[in-house]
């Protein structure tokens, strides 16, 4: 494996400042395949919603780090996960990114045949190799967990643990184990998807979503609903504390107009209030009393990330054909806008002059741990 170099970094003249990481991690290919091998494929990955695939035979295919993924229903309804390729010559069995087979997978080139649980169960000339054993040579599993109504995946031979390394991310932020769970995500309707093509490096989107010394800056219909984000203090800078709606604010909307009820468990001490986490690696979770907001990240490029984000709301809003545009377009601006800053930010990180990074002002410190992860993971010491 070849090693990241670790330049050290001067650190700034003044108090108030620490360092970033230099620009070659944002634009390095070589630190971007170290990404992939000690980040996307060593830790778990959310994947798919678990309600797009909504019946045995659905299946979809997504990119984790190197390797490609396909995800299934079975026929007992279960999710199951497998590296997407023939074990035989090493097509892949699906190119699609979502469809639907009746009972198995077979492979276009040879027409070996895969069962919904991964088994080998067919192929030209099989009966005549009575010693192929079709268990071991069936799909690749890949370990999956459900959580959030969502289907997480691991390319680890021996997965971290999830509860220490994914549900302790909601407790770690909101402060209580049971906080996350008032919103019932998991039962929540899907009422609208955006998938976004960003031309900026991973760590640029995380960093700016962990931040908001910006938001007065660029995002106004923002800071009109939570006025205190104009102050530059994020939600994620407090553990447990969730920005408070303006005094005028009716709704999470983009014109602060009434939103729909309340979710059923969300307690009294959230109601009117916005909470948002971030999930290493890739993913975001926001949450306001009547939905719930869920990226993810699929780094695809050291300059290319895949982001799709889902709008989530009770089933019974979702089922009535409610107008949920104006509780979309609130986030979907500010998505817009941040994804913007993130593509102006990245050419910036082959130039001489951020050679050894740029600086965080005190309402940006908890990024420089976010780095020290980063850094941390990558198996080196300081950048």
């Amino acid at each position: 494996m070849t090693t990241i170099p670790m330049s050290p970094v001067p650190l700034p003249d003044s108090p108030s400042l620490i360092s970033t990481l230099p620009g070659h991690y944002y634009t390095d290919p070589e630190i971007f395949r170290q990404e992939q091998e000690h980040l996307f494929e060593s830790m778990w990955f959310c994947a798919v919603r678990s309600d797009d695939l909504d019946k045995p035979g659905a299946f979809r295919t997504v990119q984790v780090g190197r390797e490609n993924v396909i995800i299934t229903r079975t026929r007992k309804g279960e999710l199951r996960a497998f590296l997407n390729i023939c074990r035989h010559r090493g097509a892949r069995l699906c190119m699609e990114e979502a469809g639907e087979v009746r009972r198995s997978l077979q492979c276009p080139y040879h027409a070996w045949t895969y069962d919904l649980d991964g088994k080998l169960i067919a192929a030209p000339n099989l009966i005549k190799m009575p010693d192929v054993d079709r268990v071991e040579y069936g799909l690749i599993k890949v370990s999956l967990r459900e959580w959030l109504g969502y289907a997480w995946v691991c390319l680890a031979d021996e997965p971290p643990s999830f509860e220490e390394t994914v549900t302790h991310a909601a407790v770690e932020r909101l402060g209580d184990p049971a906080a996350i769970e008032h919103y019932g995500t998991e039962n929540l309707a899907l009422g609208k998807r955006i998938t976004y093509d960003v031309k900026a490096n991973w760590k640029l989107i995380v960093e700016n979503f962990m931040e908001c010394y910006h938001c007065a800056t660029i995002h106004p219909e923002l800071t009109d609903v939570l006025p205190e984000f104009a102050e530059g203090y994020a939600a994620q800078y407090y553990v447990g504390h969730g920005a408070e709606f303006g005094a005028e604010v009716k709704g999470f909307t983009v014109d602060g107009s009434e939103g729909f009820a309340k979710l059923p468990q969300v307690s009294a001490d959230q109601d009117r209030r916005y909470y948002a986490m971030t999930v290493k690696p890739t993913v975001f979770i926001n949450l306001v009393p009547d939905h719930v907001i869920l990226h993810r990240m699929f780094p695809l490029a050291e300059d290319r990330t895949v982001v799709e984000c889902d709008w989530l709301y009770a089933p019974e809003v979702v089922a009535s054909g409610a107008d949920v545009s104006k509780s979309v377009e609130l986030f979907h601006r500010v998505n817009e806008q941040d994804f913007e800053a993130c593509e102006r930010t990245q050419p910036a990180m082959t130039s001489r002059a951020y050679r050894k990074g740029g600086v965080l002002v005190p309402n940006e410190h908890h990024i420089g741990i976010f780095h020290e992860w980063v850094l941390e993971r990558l198996g080196g010491g300081h950048a």
